[in-house]
């Protein structure tokens, strides 16, 4: 599978099964994407690859356990890095194109989603992480 960000400076492919999907409701990710929540597939490491503008990827560190990276042009979330999961990117689904096989999703973080969103669908919640996390 293959993705960009908005102005096309960052391009990447992943080359791996998902097996890991996610819609977080933190306020990180909420800020970060403007939006009520934030959609993630985690990605092997050596499974990524830029095709495109890696020198075009700045970097925040968003907690002291976490690092967001981002298009430095437009602006667009790429990634979240975990210290706690050093084999593993957490991509920005939005980026990926086309639709790709994808496990069910589930809602993390649901404890601190924006009040004025209601999660109307079946999918499990949780209320901060599962610890469900794909070892590679």
């Amino acid at each position: 599978m293959e993705g960009h960000c908005e102005c096309k400076k960052v391009s990447f492919e992943i080359k791996q099964k998902i097996t890991y999907f996610s819609h977080c409701h933190c306020s990180q990710c909420r800020r970060m994407h403007g939006a009520a929540y934030g959609s993630f597939i985690q990605v092997n490491r050596p499974s990524f690859t830029y095709k495109l503008g890696e020198d075009s990827i700045k970097t925040y560190a968003s907690s002291k356990n976490s690092q967001r990276m981002f298009c430095k042009n437009c602006g667009s979330n790429i990634m979240v890095i975990v210290n706690d999961l050093p084999d593993s990117f957490f991509v920005a689904l939005g980026l990926v194109n086309g639709d790709p096989e994808l496990p069910e999703a589930h809602h993390i973080y649901v404890g601190s989603k924006a009040p004025w969103h209601d999660i109307n669908d079946d999918l499990k919640q949780y209320d901060e992480e599962p610890l469900e996390y794909d070892n590679p």
